[in-house]
């Protein structure tokens, strides 16, 4: 329907700049002229790899600003000192901007995926028509037709290996939108950490500050929500559902054509559409605004047990075991445990527990007394 309508609208403006009426087909008509040597089968397919293609640009140069917005804030957290945390436990320190790097590197690979698979829609099958035997165009037709529209487009387009394949099968549909998929795990995993590292402020863990867009609450007052963040991991949710959608449309064809590419193509504009403003809103009303609370960061370093692994390579595991333990029980300090029991000097845990060290860990083994070996 949607091919035939618009051969019928391209015939009408022709007519008119020919000085003819609409509708005066005997001059220029929707099927014999403007459709000559295409179906359907081949052209709407075309047109559709073609958009989606070219949308997928823009998401990229979307994803790519995000990218650089994660990074400048890298570099402006670069020297505050955090704990890392596995399972929602301390686990070792590091920095926030090495956090924040993460998130950059993190989208920089989903670029190359993208880029990677979106090739996969240029290959075509124009000149296919009905089910890819060719059938009423002359010889040399399709890599021809697919040479000028490499050149219209100025995309490296090129002819289907075996266009019968191409006609029946939407196999690359399924790898493109699992890119977008892909990214729409990743994204919704980086608004997570946001609105976890943001929880609070005063029983959470509060280490970075989300900028401050409403109201939170209707009854709570001075409440502020994440609220970006929760757009996006909702978008994420329908780009993740949208994939579904694609492989089972994908799944349902059957012999020479798959009749289900409409659902696919709304699914497919619909993920790089909201994916691509998810981005510019997640960095202009989210990343660029972040602040860190420097003092709350550092504060859960010193006061983790966590930093005792540290100290693996001076006391040995079995004596770290030991101490983070008497610290849990009793709520001192490694530090000062490992004082009690002699383990280390002060001044050795001044070199060990320094900021610098703390950011930027150097091995300095030395021979120690295991006490498991005694």
């Amino acid at each position: 329907s949607v091919n035939m309508n618009t051969n019928e609208v391209l015939a009408n403006i022709g007519l008119e700049l020919m000085g003819h009426q609409k509708g005066e087909y005997q001059y220029l008509n929707p099927n014999d002229h403007v459709n000559k040597c295409q179906s359907t089968n081949d052209a709407y397919p075309t047109g559709f790899r073609i958009a989606v293609y070219s949308s997928l640009i823009k998401l990229v140069d979307a994803i790519n600003q995000l990218r650089e917005g994660f990074e400048r804030k890298a570099v402006e957290f670069q020297d505050i000192l955090k704990m890392g945390r596995t399972q929602l436990q301390d686990a070792v320190p590091m920095t926030l901007g090495q956090e924040f790097r993460a998130f950059s590197i993190l989208l920089k690979e989903e670029v190359k995926n993208i880029q990677r698979t979106a090739e996969l829609l240029l290959e075509v099958n124009l000149g296919a028509t009905a089910i890819g035997t060719g059938l009423n165009t002359p010889k040399e037709y399709s890599p021809l037709a697919v040479k000028k529209l490499a050149e219209v487009t100025g995309f490296p387009c090129v002819p289907a290996e075996d266009l019968i394949e191409a006609t029946s099968d939407c196999g690359a549909y399924v790898m493109v939108h699992g890119a977008l998929k892909r990214l729409a795990v990743k994204m919704s995993k980086i608004c997570n950490d946001l609105r976890l590292l943001s929880s609070g402020p005063r029983a959470g863990l509060n280490e970075i500050n989300l900028p401050e867009l409403q109201a939170g609450s209707s009854i709570m007052p001075a409440k502020v929500n994440p609220v970006v963040p929760e757009v996006v991991n909702q978008v994420c949710f329908k780009v993740i559902g949208n994939d579904t959608t694609v492989t089972m449309a994908a799944e349902a064809g059957q012999l020479q054509l798959n009749v289900m590419e409409p659902v696919i193509g709304q699914a497919m504009f619909e993920s790089v559409h909201i994916l691509t403003n998810a981005c510019y809103n997640l960095l202009e009303k989210c990343i660029n605004g972040i602040t860190a609370n420097k003092e709350v960061c550092e504060g859960y370093v010193y006061n983790s047990i966590g930093i005792v692994t540290y100290l693996n390579p001076f006391i040995g595991h079995h004596n770290g075991d030991i101490v983070g333990k008497i610290c849990a029980e009793t709520g001192k300090s490694v530090r000062e445990v490992v004082l009690e029991r002699g383990l280390l000097t002060e001044a050795e845990l001044d070199d060990i527990f320094s900021v610098q060290n703390l950011m930027h860990p150097a091995y300095k083994a030395k021979r120690y007394t295991d006490e498991s070996e005694q």
